[in-house]
C-alpha cells in the first residue's frame, strides 16, 4: 500500500471487498468480522481534515485523536476549531490523544487516569461534544500493562484504544513513522483475522507518492509559510518587511 490518498481509498475498497465492515470503537460489538479505523494526530490537524473529507466520500467514519498538549498545534486557536468541527461535520468522532511525557507526576495508573479526564474535558471545550474516547502517544510499559479503564465523576468514562481488548481480540496494525510493519494489503486480503484494528497517521499521505524525508522536509518548511499568514494578521503591511516569496 502506497501513502498516497488513492492508496487510502484502494485499501478502504479492498476491507469491503473481503467482508470487512467499517465501524468504530462504539459499534463494532455486534459485528463478526469488522474493522476500527484510527488516526492519531501528532504534527497537522489539516491533513487530518483532508483525509476526514476523503473517508466521508467514501462514507467511512473513523476516530480522530486530538493531543490538547502538542507542541505543532493549539487547540484552542479558531483556526484550529473550525478545522475539528470540519471533522466532526463529516461524521467522524473526536477522541484524546494523550502524551504521558507532557507530565511528570504521572506514577500510577490512577494519576494518568486523572490526567486524562481532565484533558477530555478541556477537549470537550474545545469540540463542544463528549469525548469518549483515547490513545496514547508513546506510552510506557506501566500504562500499557496497566490495561486502564478510564473513568471520572458520575458515569463518565472513556474508551482505551490501548487495552488489551484492542490488541487481543483484534489484530492491531499501524503506519507509524512511515512504515507499515505487517503487510497490510495482505492481512486484508487473507482475512486471517476477523477483527482489525487500523491506526494510520494523515501527516504521511498526500496526492502523489513522497518518501519519509520529503514528507518531514515539506512540513517543516511549511511551518514557516504558517507563521508568515498568522503574523498577516498581526502586523500591518507585512509585505514591506518580508514578502513571502522570501520564505522557505
Amino acid at each position: 500500500m502506497d501513502f498516497t490518498y488513492n492508496g487510502y481509498r484502494k485499501m478502504i475498497y479492498s476491507l469491503r471487498e473481503h467482508g470487512y465492515r467499517i465501524c468504530t470503537y462504539r459499534n463494532w460489538q455486534c459485528e463478526e468480522q469488522c474493522v476500527i479505523l484510527r488516526h492519531d494526530i501528532d504534527n497537522s490537524i489539516e491533513k487530518a481534515l483532508q483525509l476526514a473529507e476523503i473517508e466521508k466520500e467514501e462514507d467511512v467514519i473513523s476516530t480522530y485523536f486530538v493531543m490538547v498538549t502538542s507542541d505543532f498545534y493549539n487547540v484552542f486557536s479558531k483556526k484550529n476549531e473550525e478545522l475539528l468541527r470540519g471533522i466532526l461535520s463529516y461524521g467522524h468522532n473526536i477522541g484524546l490523544h494523550f502524551d504521558e511525557m507532557r507530565y511528570s507526576d504521572i506514577f500510577t495508573p490512577e494519576d494518568a487516569n486523572n490526567r486524562i479526564i481532565n484533558e477530555a474535558e478541556l477537549l470537550e471545550k474545545v469540540i463542544g461534544e463528549e469525548v469518549k474516547e483515547v490513545s496514547m502517544h508513546r506510552p510506557s510499559k506501566m500504562i500499557l500493562d496497566a490495561d486502564l479503564k478510564i473513568s471520572g465523576e458520575g458515569e463518565k468514562q472513556l474508551t482505551n484504544s490501548y487495552s488489551l481488548l484492542y490488541f487481543k481480540e483484534f489484530k492491531y496494525i499501524s503506519d507509524s513513522r512511515r512504515r507499515w510493519r505487517e503487510p497490510v494489503d495482505e492481512i486484508i486480503s487473507n482475512k486471517l483475522y476477523p477483527k482489525l484494528h487500523i491506526l494510520t497517521h494523515a501527516f504521511w499521505y498526500n496526492d502523489i507518492e513522497k518518501d519519509l524525508r520529503s514528507s518531514v522536509l515539506e512540513f517543516l518548511n511549511s511551518g514557516n509559510r504558517q507563521r508568515y499568514e498568522t503574523l498577516l494578521d498581526n502586523i500591518s503591511n507585512l509585505s514591506s518587511i518580508v514578502k513571502m516569496e522570501e520564505i522557505y
